[in-house]
Order: structure tokens, then sequence, then C-alpha cells
């Protein structure tokens, strides 16, 4: 399986989805420049985590017009997979990728920290892996990570199946407490229509190794390759 992990000015985890993908998982990845027009040979794109263009406006808002965003979107269009980890979340919301967007954090401060997310949905091609209501440890490292979207958009994703992880006590409570940065409805990652789209805002691939102390992010990787055979 080919990944094309997509990187912008100010990206800082892409070599993390490069080396997961390509030494853990033993996948073949290429980097891809923001300014590149055509994407061939690609099974999964992963929109990686930073700072794209420093932050400045608004998160993802100058990303979203780089020119390889064109061809992604078409990408997605197709039922390419494809993947957006924190600000690749970010991103993908304001490409139009996925519904809502990503407000500063509710206490205004960078979080960084490991967070316990509930598997709402373990039909899609990145959650397979998992089972539906499993609790996993996965790390979050933001300041923009308050997902906000109106209320008849809430509905639709709560209706349709379309929220992934919520934000959860180990025990798989969905409560205010353990909301680290204020999102609706606790959410930490959402799918498209099509299900081949999740934009995320833990780090999976933080959570890969036995020497990080956390590998729950590893049915993250393992659910694309599941997918990828079937």
């Amino acid at each position: 399986m080919k990944f094309g992990i997509i990187v912008f000015p100010g990206s800082n985890c892409d070599h993390d989805c490069y080396h997961v993908v390509k030494h853990v998982f033993n996948q073949e990845a290429e980097y891809v420049w923001h300014k590149e027009t055509e994407l061939k040979g690609f099974d999964c794109v992963i929109l990686p985590g930073g700072f794209s263009y420093g932050d400045y406006l608004r998160t993802g808002a100058i990303a979203r017009f780089s020119p390889v965003m064109n061809e992604i979107v078409g990408f997605a269009k197709k039922g390419g997979l494809v993947l957006g980890i924190c600000n690749g979340f970010q991103i993908l919301t304001e490409a139009g990728l996925l519904p809502g967007v990503l407000m500063r954090n509710k206490n205004l401060k960078f979080i960084c920290k490991n967070v316990d997310l509930k598997v709402e949905n373990n039909s899609s091609p990145f959650t397979g892996a998992y089972s539906k209501g499993q609790v996993v440890s996965i790390p979050i490292a933001h300041a923009d990570g308050n997902y906000f979207a109106d209320s008849d958009t809430i509905k639709k994703l709560e209706d349709t199946n379309r929220i992934a992880f919520r934000y959860s006590t180990p025990e798989g409570a969905i409560t205010d407490e353990v909301n680290p940065n204020g999102s609706l409805s606790n959410i930490a990652g959402l799918l498209n229509e099509g299900g081949n789209v999740l934009g995320m805002m833990p780090h999976p691939e933080r959570s890969c190794e036995t020497e990080l102390g956390i590998t729950d992010g590893r049915g993250v990787f393992e659910s694309v390759l599941k997918a990828f055979i079937k």
C-alpha cells in the first residue's frame, strides 16, 4: 500500500507519519510538497499535524488554498482514503471535505496530554480494527481543537454515525469533565458521508510503538491496511 504524506510550510508531524507508515508498518510512503498539482499512485493520503503557514489568519485557512488541495479534494471525491490529523483535520474542514470548524480550546491554552477516546464507529476504513465502544488512549497536542458546527449538522453527524471518536472517561462515559477543548458532543474525530475521509484531533502516529508507552493509535493504521486488503 502506498501512502502520500502532504507537507505544508509549518508541518511538523509529517516525519512522524512517514516513520510510522514506512518503518513501523513497512508500507511504501512518499512526501508530497504542498505545491504539487498531481496525486498519482497513492492509496491513502495523510494531512499531518503542525502549524501550516504558522496558523496565521485561522488554522488551516491558508493551507486550504495550496495547489495540492485541489488534487486531494478530487482524490477524496473518487473514494480515495484521506486522513487528516490535528492541523490536517483543521485543513479538511476549511477545504469543505468535513463539516464544521475547529476553534480555540475552551481554556484558550495549548493542551498536550494523553486522552481517552471512545470508538463510536468501527465500520469505517480507519476504525475497523477497533471494537465499537472500545476506549483507547491517544495523545493530543493542540490549541485549536474545539469542534463546532450548527445544531442541524451535529444531529446529522449523530444520525448518520459519522462521529468516529469522542473524548471519554476510561470507562467510556461521555462527560464534560473529560472534554479537553470544549468540542460539541465531545467530538474528537469524524467522517465524511462516504466514510473515506477521517479528521481527528488526537495523534495516532504518536501512539504506535511500545517505546512511547502507548500503542492504541496503531488501530487507525491497521484499519487502513485491513480495508485496503479487502
